[in-house]
């Protein structure tokens, strides 16, 4: 593994790359960082270029502002680390937060793209009016409102399934602490009102496959990507277990994972 720091617009972007082969660009959700996917990007190393990033203002990369973050940066960030590090060009997989990333990418920079896999995006703007979970988002803003980021930050994790059921390594959990504020503060108005480009993403030059776990699919993060996927007429795939099962079993996921990235390997 080499790591080392990319510069882009106004932030210095710390990334991992591992192995040789296509190159696949890992996207992570809330917490933006790299340690999601250590061992699964040491997993498929054997058969890809892996890139991991600690996006924007997150953990040990730079750029930190405290305003509100569109998702056009963060998928300019994507598109400058592909161009720089991949030849321009990448197969891409987000997960949460980092699927709605490369969902965008996908919709505004279509030539950086080989493939994207979108797992468990939280969109809930597609789900009906009338659902619970459009007032998510809403709901941990105002608590970051009045109780900061330990109130939103415990209201977060209840919502997400599995968590507190296994460890996460000390150094990743260390990090994410310290990026709860860029999460609630900057990047979660961002997330709150994506709505997926769908004639875009239906024109796409390139693959895209949407999927979420085989124990999440009646989730907030599960449900959207079963519809964004019918929107779309993109393939939809079950992935095994929970939203984070990359750092719950990381080779069963990395398995899964391979298989997809295989199908659509240049």
């Amino acid at each position: 593994m080499t790591s080392g720091t990319f510069e882009v617009d106004g932030a210095a972007l710390y990334y991992e790359r591992r192995g040789s082969g296509p190159a696949l660009l890992m996207i992570s959700g809330a917490g933006g960082d790299a340690g999601y996917y250590t061992e699964v990007a040491t997993d498929l190393a054997d058969a890809f270029t892996v890139i991991t990033y600690d996006r924007r203002g997150n953990s040990r990369s730079t750029g930190r502002t405290g305003t509100p973050m569109d998702l056009a940066r963060q998928a300019a960030d994507a598109r400058a680390l592909v161009d720089g590090l991949a030849g321009g060009r990448a197969l891409v997989f987000g997960n949460s937060g980092g699927a709605i990333i490369g969902l965008t990418l996908a919709a505004l920079h279509p030539a950086s793209l080989a493939g994207l896999i979108a797992h468990e995006p939280p969109a809930v703007n597609v789900l009906p009016d009338d659902d619970p979970a459009r007032g998510f988002f809403t709901e941990v803003a105002g608590l970051y409102t009045q109780g900061g980021a330990p109130a939103a930050g415990r209201r977060f994790a209840q919502t997400v399934r599995g968590e507190g059921t296994y460890r996460w390594p000390d150094d990743l959990w260390k990090r994410f602490l310290g990026n709860q504020d860029q999460l609630f503060g900057a990047e979660w108005p961002g997330f709150a009102g994506f709505r997926p480009d769908e004639d875009a993403l239906r024109a796409a030059p390139f693959p895209i496959v949407l999927g979420a776990g085989s124990e999440d699919l009646d989730t907030y993060y599960g449900r959207p990507s079963i519809e964004i996927a019918r929107r779309v007429g993109a393939p939809w795939v079950e992935f095994p277990g929970i939203h984070m099962e990359f750092l719950r079993d990381p080779a069963r996921f990395a398995a899964a994972l391979r298989e997809q990235l295989t199908r659509m390997s240049p």
